[in-house]
């Protein structure tokens, strides 16, 4: 008996590095973000697949698979690339969600496409994929307080309490403005959440 390929609409891409001690870090901000889509549309059931934790869900009709690499942050690509050329899912239509430490924290900025801005995560999506026209929606989690500071070690750290709030506000903006992205149009969701 032949079965086909579940068919999606979009795939959203949360970005972060796998375990326990990296989920509160600002690196994790787009498993967060995925986490309360995840929540909030019940998805699931949860597999472990295209070196991936991935999830079914469904967003006001248009079927979509959230996505989270568990290759580490800056091998996200090939997690990536594996389920676009799995299910055909067209660059333009896979969304990622990451944090940006060049944006104040609790800003967001969403694009259709553009360069990697210094995230290596993007960079290996970009690069896998063969393409910049990926949009992404970037929270921002606040620049390093001095250029000396090594910015491994600001990404991989925890926000101050009063960064958290900020941050913790902007990853439920960051679902929103996702779902706005899915069901309307990304043009909308710049001009509502882009601040």
């Amino acid at each position: 008996m032949l079965f086909s390929k579940p068919k999606y609409e979009y795939i959203i891409v949360g970005l972060g590095n796998p375990g326990d001690k990296y989920a509160n870090t600002r690196h994790n901000a787009g498993f967060r973000c995925l986490d309360l889509l995840i929540k909030e549309f019940n998805a699931g059931p949860e597999k472990s697949k295209f070196q991936s934790l991935i999830y079914d869900a469904e967003i006001k009709g248009h079927k979509v698979l959230f996505q989270k690499p568990q290759t580490f942050m800056n091998n996200s690509g090939a997690a990536v690339n594996e389920v676009a050329r799995f299910y055909k899912i067209p660059s333009y239509k896979i969304i990622v969600v990451a944090d940006d430490v060049t944006i104040d924290a609790g800003r967001l900025r969403i694009r259709k496409s553009g360069s990697h801005g210094g995230h290596n995560g993007l960079r290996d999506i970009i690069g896998l994929l063969g393409t910049d026209n990926i949009p992404r929606v970037k929270i921002g989690m606040g620049q390093k307080p001095h250029p000396e500071y090594d910015l491994a070690d600001w990404v991989l750290s925890t926000p101050s309490k009063e960064d958290k709030e900020k941050t913790d506000d902007a990853e439920k903006r960051a679902a929103e403005a996702v779902k706005t992205m899915v069901t309307s149009d990304i043009g909308v969701a710049m001009n509502k959440f882009n601040r």
